[in-house]
């Protein structure tokens, strides 16, 4: 096995899809993720798996169980499993972060190339056991 090896920033910094699921383990997967300005993911919930976010660039609020936490470069969160949480970018410019999922949640290789599309495929795209490598 390979894992995966690169520059973590560079390409989050690079990414102008909505989502892009870059590696899949079969216990953690790692996805980038770019929201325009005034643009959400949408207010959700994983009951059973963590979630780790890292903003690398613009500014936003991740709110967690109704608590709004600004964000902007460099940020860490944490979501715990079975808290509501919903990420917004509040500033002039794109967000672009990357997250962790604890076990995966997504399919292995997802792209959505903006929000539309990744609401469309929601039911489609949840992770189906297969690992990327």
């Amino acid at each position: 096995m390979k894992g995966y090896v690169d520059n973590i920033e560079t390409r989050t910094v690079e990414n102008e899809d909505f989502r892009r699921v870059l590696y899949t383990g079969k216990n953690l997967q790692l996805v980038l993720m770019t929201l325009k300005p005034g643009e959400e993911i949408g207010e959700e919930v994983h009951h059973d798996r963590d979630q780790f976010f890292r903003i690398e660039q613009g500014r936003g609020e991740i709110r967690i169980d109704g608590t709004a936490n600004v964000v902007e470069d460099d940020f860490a969160v944490i979501v715990p499993a079975g808290a509501r949480h919903n990420v917004v970018n509040t500033g002039s410019s794109p967000l672009r972060l990357y997250t962790l999922y604890g076990p995966p949640e997504h399919r292995d290789g997802v792209v959505h190339k903006d929000k539309a599309q990744a609401e469309y495929d929601h039911d489609k795209d949840h992770f189906d056991g297969k690992t990327t490598e």
